[in-house]
């Protein structure tokens, strides 16, 4: 078990290093101009000045010392300040907004990870439960209705569903309106009364037992948390009914039954435990793919999270904000899977190597 574990996480240096040298390696399209907003917030337009921001960046200079500078950092010799330097948190400036990538990263991850973290709960929950309930009542109503909600979810399209939401629930009900946050309860995050903990208004709301802050949040993220979830989950359900469908033919299923145990016992002692390893590589992409989808979904409900922030970016052209938010999603994906391996480790003692 330590073993493998200790393999896993030798393996995360090298799988970051993969992924840092492709972000570059995309760099490389630009030209040193454009790359030297990774240096510079304001491009200057002298050609003598701009020759000089390109020599001392290294710009110019073989493509591994520019890797290791823009990994690293430089040195301004005048000042001595250090620009750059993906190690450091620094992944360029941003035109688009203005302001450093590493500021936005800092401002809308959190929000995009709130909103992740509340649809992973109904999809977790309800694709497993609709799933083995469907897998039990093999070939019944529960399970044709399952699979026709298994099959409506996977077929619509996020952008469409999130548009058909907000016509019913915000444009003609009223109920739930788009954004993350009413205005009133907006101006009490930002006082000096109110403290951050997470940065994530739901969890810091109920840390400051302001309730009427909690809800009017949860009110706004309804809508996107069903538009994140309702795929995942119909996904989740069909993944769960396949693998439980195959558990419950094997033998010692058979033999469970035999004995007489109770099909509660066996379908939840016995069958569910040896269903979840393919579940549980899926929960590991979902979540991932839930980063990845909410860029569609946060520029439909106006969520002011990390995905609409990089598809304001892709539509002014800001290669280098897209790509600096690329490489925080390489990040997170080469971490998740790390930890999906170990989560393998625990749950079937099969996949540990000695």
């Amino acid at each position: 078990m330590l073993n493998y574990i200790i393999r896993r996480i030798l393996l995360v240096p090298f799988l970051l290093f993969g992924v840092s040298v492709l972000i570059f390696g995309m760099l490389q399209f630009l030209s040193p101009v454009q790359r030297s907003a990774l240096y510079v917030r304001d491009i200057p337009r002298n050609e003598r000045v701009l020759e000089g921001v390109i020599r001392r960046y290294g710009l110019d200079q073989p493509i591994y010392i520019q890797y290791w500078k823009w990994l690293v950092g430089t040195t301004d010799p005048r000042t001595g300040e250090i620009a750059g330097g993906v190690l450091r948190g620094d992944f360029g400036y941003s035109r688009t907004a203005s302001e450093p990538v590493a500021d936005i990263v800092k401002r809308r991850f959190p929000a995009t990870i709130e909103l992740t973290l509340w649809s992973v709960i109904p999809v977790v929950a309800g694709g497993i439960i609709l799933g083995v309930v469907s897998a039990v009542n093999h070939n019944k109503l529960p399970d044709h209705l399952s699979r026709v909600f298994g099959i409506v979810g996977w077929s619509f399209p996020t952008f469409v569903f999130g548009l058909l939401v907000l016509m019913i629930f915000y444009a003609n009900l009223k109920w739930f309106p788009p954004g993350r946050i009413s205005d009133w309860a907006n101006r009490i995050v930002l006082s000096e009364e109110f403290h951050s903990y997470t940065k994530m208004v739901t969890i810091d709301s109920l840390l400051n037992l302001r309730f009427d802050i909690f809800l009017d949040v949860a009110r706004h993220m309804v809508l996107p948390v069903i538009t994140l979830s309702y795929l995942w989950w119909a996904m989740m359900l069909r993944v769960t009914r396949s693998s439980m469908l195959e558990v419950l033919r094997q033998d010692y299923i058979t033999t469970a039954r035999a004995k007489g145990l109770h099909e509660r016992i066996v379908v939840n002692r016995h069958a569910l435990p040896n269903a979840l390893m393919p579940v549980v590589t899926i929960g590991g992409t979902m979540v991932l793919g839930l980063l990845s989808g909410v860029v569609i979904t946060e520029t439909v409900f106006n969520y002011p999270g990390i995905g609409s922030a990089a598809a304001d970016a892709a539509s002014n052209l800001d290669v280098v904000t897209v790509l600096g938010l690329a490489l925080l999603n390489g990040l997170v994906l080469v971490l998740a899977n790390v930890v999906i391996d170990v989560l393998y480790a625990f749950i079937d003692p099969r996949v540990r190597l000695d």
